[in-house]
C-alpha cells in the first residue's frame, strides 16, 4: 500500500493547472504509471489518487451488496466527477473546473499528503480548519 506524507503549495495557473512537486512526485509509486484519479473529497476539497490506489479502492466499492439502496447511493455520490489525470512533461495536471468549483479552489492550493491520497484544498479553506 502507498504511503504518502507532506504538506505542500502550489499555484493553480490560468490553464487550471498544478505542478506536483518533485518531493511529492518520488512518492508516487511507479505502478501508478504517472496516472493520478481526482474526485471529490467529503469535505470541500478535491482528492488525488495514485492510479493503482484508485483501482484497489474501486474494487473494494465494487464488491459491496449492490442490491442495497445506501451502498448505490454512496457510489454514485463517490464516483462522481472522477477524472483520470496524466502528468504532462512538467509534472502538471490539469484540474477539472467542476471539480474546483465543488473545492471552491481559487489560486494557491495546499497539498495534503496522507495514507493513499492526496487532498487538495484552497489555501484559505485548509488553514481555516485548523481555526476552528
Amino acid at each position: 500500500m502507498t504511503q504518502l506524507i507532506g504538506e505542500y503549495h502550489c499555484k493553480l495557473d490560468a490553464k487550471g493547472r498544478i505542478t506536483i512537486p518533485a518531493a511529492l512526485r518520488r512518492q508516487i509509486p511507479s505502478e501508478a504509471d504517472e496516472k493520478l484519479v481526482i474526485n471529490r473529497g467529503f469535505e470541500p476539497c478535491l482528492v488525488l489518487y495514485p492510479s493503482n490506489e484508485w483501482k484497489s479502492l474501486a474494487e473494494e466499492l465494487q464488491s459491496k451488496n449492490q442490491f442495497k439502496a445506501d451502498v448505490r447511493k454512496f457510489v454514485r455520490w463517490f464516483f462522481r466527477g472522477a477524472t483520470v489525470l496524466d502528468m504532462d512533461g512538467a509534472s502538471r495536471i490539469n484540474l477539472p473546473n467542476t471539480l474546483l468549483a465543488h473545492a471552491d479552489i481559487k489560486k494557491e492550493v495546499v497539498l495534503f499528503a496522507h495514507t493513499n491520497q492526496i487532498e487538495v484544498w484552497d489555501k484559505e479553506k485548509y488553514y481555516a480548519l485548523f481555526d476552528e
